[in-house]
């Protein structure tokens, strides 16, 4: 890739946090204000502390897109109550995951009738995510994942991939997708810059967040993740970067899972863009 195509997606990134005590200081201290903040949920902890957070990191001037989890929803009440928290604390994007508690918490079991409820309200947010699978997901056939996204493209406004560290898989995905008619804005899911020994620490905490408990289902991706040498964001994105920067593509940016190193992963961006100025 060249460097305008890199430097355009480093300008245009989404920083993936989880609701931990100490996000909201991390953010705070290092995340600019026009990076967009997504909040993660988790099925042990629900959605409280993604709402909560969401709340106020939206009042300190971000722009926040909470995850709602279908499956962590107890039906169009619940619902409900969730859009009109988030619309009064001036939240107007969201990402729809389907999520992972087992049993779900009330009727849903996908985010497509959650899609079809919110356009009975009205469609209260502007922008609505939702997931694309790059690597097979563990629980779902491919061509039910990309059927899916074909399915939810009426509703939603965007999609977002999960991990993934190989190139080519990514850009035969994209090429997959776009032929069959899915033509949805991507923002391409990155692992950031993580040190081995956090990130060992934190994919041992079940239920902290769906880029975590992709990596568990994905051990072979896990290891060559975790191995000292064996991952470099800016590698991936250059190898990738032919089929990132095709206009048939249509990637509107980069999704960076930070998993909380939210410091670490500012600064490695930040000096990749002096690097690629320079």
């Amino acid at each position: 890739m060249g460097s305008p195509g890199l430097a355009t997606l480093l300008g245009s990134v989404r920083y993936e946090v989880l609701p931990a005590r100490a996000t909201e200081d991390k953010v705070l201290a290092h995340v600019p204000r026009d990076v967009v903040v997504t909040v993660t949920a988790s099925p042990v902890k629900g959605l409280e502390p993604t709402l909560d957070l969401a709340a106020r990191l939206s009042a300190h001037g971000y722009r926040v897109v909470p995850h709602v989890p279908a499956r962590l929803l107890r039906g169009e009440v619940h619902l409900k109550e969730v859009v009109d928290r988030l619309r009064e604390a001036g939240v107007d994007d969201v990402f729809l995951p389907a999520g992972d508690a087992d049993p779900p918490a009330g009727p849903y079991t996908g985010a497509l009738p959650v899609l079809r409820t919110l356009g009975e309200l009205g469609a209260p947010f502007a922008r609505v995510g939702v997931t694309g699978y790059p690597e097979s997901h563990p629980l779902i056939h491919d061509d039910v994942t990309v059927q899916a996204m074909w399915d939810k493209r009426e509703h939603a406004t965007y999609i977002v991939s999960n991990l993934c560290f190989d190139a080519r898989v990514l850009g035969e995905w994209i090429a997959r997708i776009r032929g069959r008619g899915v033509a949805l804005p991507l923002h391409v899911g990155v692992a950031g810059p993580v040190q081995r020994a956090k990130l060992l620490a934190m994919a041992t905490k079940i239920g902290v967040g769906e880029s975590t408990r992709f990596l568990t289902w994905h051990p072979a991706w896990f290891l060559r993740f975790a191995a000292p040498g064996g991952y470099a964001p800016e590698r991936l994105l250059t190898r990738a970067g032919a089929a990132l920067t095709a206009p048939s593509a249509g990637v509107a940016g980069l999704h960076l899972f930070t998993f909380n190193q939210i410091a670490e992963t500012e600064a490695w961006r930040r000096a990749l863009l002096e690097r690629l100025a320079g």
